[in-house]
């Protein structure tokens, strides 16, 4: 409310509104912040009044459980009591990731990786700053210009990459290509920045700076139910392996705003449609939501709090290639422009982190966890011995470190639980002599003694990154 009440009074809710606050039984004031007026520190400061109003008691003392359990996994707070990550002033929505955050972006690149080598993909890399030229051919100047970085590189203007797609098209557009060059699948852990608004970001769920499981498939209109199906097996069992079964997918078909003409956006949306017979897919229409230059399927998987999250996407494009001059010689001998399905299996790789650490609540399986045992000696006269048991398992391939603090050993094992550390390997005397190390397994308690290649042994599988 502005103004008083008769005198130049002015109403700045939108609505609904009740007529007395008497109405309102159900509610809990749930946070208070301060904030200058339109953002201007010589305005006014307002005060913030969070709240939320059930209709029942039942639905509000549900919805501050799900409130507290959302606490309790928060990515942000997990992240940086495992020390993963953080985001600064200094660079707003770019992650800076600590040593051991990388470890599990580079579990997780591997872990991608060796399914799609599997699935025939080339692996690729591209620049992060394109002269904007290409993005004004491409379209993408006029549908993300005010989301782009732009530089300068003398008196020409260049731009940071939004998305990796024109970057593929140049790939690919370096040799004269055959129809048996053919689905051609080029993949990107591309990084790409887009000018996100301060307001919208949110820890890795929303950022500016991120690297994409991206890739490009050129193939030909015949090809395009196939690797569309293809594709849509990917995802169900990347998302299975993570223990996210309940999957929605949605059909967004052309928007307002778009390229090409009808009769393409007709071809690929009948395309798009037949893949999806193909892969025995069910699918929820999203009238008018495809991204500018073709349909699209976007995947949403849902977390142990049941919110939504869409990560995985497939979109059919016939205007890109054409507008960026791809060819292939087909069987006829004639040029042909190939059919170009942008997908992303998991999306963005810090929003997918984000979701698995709530999802995990920090305990991942072992193959993912940053540290993945811990060797505990029970004075510092066994730190010799517990650091040849830390090279053996380097050597093996281990993601371990030796705590050498002077700390007694239950306080070692404490930080191990509150760090969530998957396997604790404690050495002492009789270890020593045995040439030992005595197992202890995060949740489960004692394995008993066991040679250090007993140990790789009995983890081999759970070490794995792709089953």
């Amino acid at each position: 409310m502005t103004g008083e009440p008769g005198k130049n009074f002015e109403d700045l809710c939108a609505g609904p509104h009740v007529p007395s606050t008497g109405k309102l039984k159900n509610f809990k004031v749930l946070s208070m912040s301060g904030a200058y007026w339109h953002g201007d520190q010589n305005s006014d400061q307002l005060t913030r009044v969070y709240g939320t109003c059930f209709a029942d008691k039942e639905g509000l003392e549900t919805y501050l459980k799900f409130l507290e359990e959302a606490e309790k996994r928060d990515h942000r707070k997990i992240g940086k009591e495992m020390d993963l990550y953080h985001i600064e002033d200094h660079s707003p929505g770019m992650v800076f990731w600590h040593p051991k955050g990388t470890k599990m972006v580079n579990a997780l690149k591997d872990y991608i990786r060796g399914k799609i080598d599997r699935r025939g993909y080339l692996e690729v890399i591209t620049p992060e700053i394109v002269n904007k030229t290409l993005w004004i051919k491409s379209g993408h100047a006029d549908k993300y210009n005010e989301n782009m970085f732009k530089t300068l590189a003398g008196d020409v203007e260049m731009a940071v990459k939004p998305m990796n797609c024109p970057c593929h098209i140049q790939i690919f557009n370096t040799g004269l290509r055959s129809w048996r060059d053919l689905p051609m699948r080029l993949a990107e852990f591309g990084k790409c920045h887009r000018y996100e608004p301060a307001g919208t970001m949110h820890g890795l769920m929303r950022v500016r700076g991120f690297v994409q499981d991206d890739a490009h498939i050129f193939c030909t209109e015949d090809q395009i139910a196939s690797e569309v199906a293809d594709f849509c097996a990917l995802v169900k069992e990347i998302y299975h392996d993570f223990g996210f079964d309940d999957i929605v997918v949605k059909f967004s078909t052309r928007p307002e705003k778009r390229v090409g003409s009808d009769e393409i956006w007709d071809k690929a949306e009948a395309a798009l449609a037949e893949a999806t017979k193909l892969a025995g897919l069910d699918y929820i229409l999203n009238p008018g939501e495809g991204a500018f230059y073709g349909p699209k399927l976007e995947f949403t998987l849902k977390d142990s709090l049941g919110r939504d999250w869409q990560c995985g996407t497939i979109q059919v494009d016939f205007n890109l290639p054409q507008r960026l001059g791809a060819e292939y010689v087909g069987k006829d001998n004639q040029k042909h422009i190939p059919v170009m399905l942008h997908r992303a299996a998991v999306g963005s790789i810090e929003r997918f982190l984000g979701i698995l650490i709530e999802e995990f609540m920090g305990d991942f399986p072992l193959w993912l966890a940053p540290v993945q045992a811990r060797v505990l000696p029970i004075s510092e006269k066994f730190v010799d011995y517990a650091k040849s048991v830390e090279r053996e398992l380097v050597n093996a391939g281990v993601r371990v470190e030796v705590d050498e603090s002077n700390e007694k050993l239950g306080y070692k094992i404490r930080q191990c639980e509150l760090q969530k550390v998957p396997y604790l390997l404690i050495v002492g005397e009789k270890e020593v002599a045995d040439g030992v190390v005595s197992v202890r397994r995060r949740k489960e308690g004692d394995k008993g003694s066991m040679k250090v290649a007993d140990f790789l042994k009995m983890t081999e599988d759970d070490r794995k990154v792709v089953r």
